[in-house]
């Protein structure tokens, strides 16, 4: 006798658990998205514990950019000493940049220009190449990204201490003492510090999805140094030009005039009040807390994007 083959019945279907069903069965056990976005103030706070390892980053970042040269860390010195020199002898020299401002005075004028723009402009070029240039880290190890940029304006801000030494002697050179105004310094540098971290967080998110970036800030970042006064009195340039008073207004208050002119009138005797923009110091504070509030947010937005393809 053939022996019979029964296929079982088949057993009532289960339904498929939607999305709701699976997030709500997460949310019970406590799982969470990988990589998700924090909210903003839970994002200040993961920020505020990782500051050991930001300061520790940006020192070692700071030690290991000159590590190849010879000369080592002095290069930190020598290279924006080097610019001011090259200015020094186009602008000042040939193109007669120093009108309006005594003889006595433009070289320390041009070295603290030179000084303080160079701040904001390796920032920006740091802060573009934060998130593109460290990809291995962000992917491989979960912390705040904008921990990256800041570490990268920290390193610059380190940096220009170092250089605030050399900028010293160049004031006592040429015959301005240490002051009470030179106190001035610690706002204005602090108040362009935020300023140069909002700017590095915009152009770190930019940068992360746009990796060409980097190759046209160079262009961008000389433009507006030029614009801003570094190699001549913005004031005493335009006086007997045919130009709108706004546009003389606009170059006055551009962020990097404004910073570069505190530091000025604070640690040069010739610098007085009168190369100086009515409200300076409420410009110098509105475009810190534009820049770093806009672009501490701007760049919270994209947080769980960073690192990935």
């Amino acid at each position: 006798m053939s022996q019979a083959l029964h296929t079982p019945p088949p057993a009532a279907a289960r339904p498929v658990p939607g999305e709701d069903d699976l997030a709500a069965l997460a949310a019970r056990h406590g799982l969470t998205v990988s990589g998700a976005r924090p909210s903003l103030a839970e994002y200040v706070r993961q920020l505020w514990g990782r500051r050991h390892f930001i300061l520790a980053f940006s020192q070692a970042k700071l030690t290991a950019q000159y590590s190849q040269a010879k000369l080592g860390q002095l290069w930190q010195v020598a290279t924006p000493l080097l610019n001011a020199a090259v200015y020094f002898f186009i602008f000042g020299l040939l193109l007669g940049a120093r009108k309006g401002i005594p003889s006595d005075v433009y070289v320390p004028f041009l070295v603290t220009g030179v000084f303080v723009f160079t701040f904001t402009q390796s920032s920006v070029l740091a802060g573009v190449r934060a998130i593109s240039g460290n990809l291995g880290l962000v992917r491989a190890l979960h912390f705040p990204r904008a921990s990256l940029p800041i570490s990268f304006a920290l390193q610059q801000l380190q940096q220009l201490l170092f250089s605030m030494i050399v900028l010293v002697v160049v004031m006592v050179a040429f015959g301005s003492l240490p002051g009470l105004s030179w106190l001035l310094v610690v706002p204005a540098l602090a108040l362009q510090f935020v300023f140069n971290t909002g700017l590095a967080l915009v152009f770190a998110r930019m940068g992360s999805r746009t990796p060409d970036l980097a190759q046209l800030m160079p262009f961008v970042l000389r433009t507006w140094m030029y614009a801003s006064g570094v190699m001549f009195s913005i004031p005493a340039m335009l006086h007997d030009k045919d130009v709108p008073v706004w546009l003389s207004d606009v170059l006055q208050w551009n962020p990097a005039a404004v910073y570069m002119d505190l530091v000025r009138f604070a640690m040069i005797d010739g610098y007085d009040s009168s190369y100086l923009p009515p409200h300076v110091w409420a410009f110098a504070v509105g475009w810190a807390l534009l820049a770093g509030v806009a672009g501490f947010i701007y760049f919270w937005k994209s947080e769980e994007r960073y690192g990935r393809g």
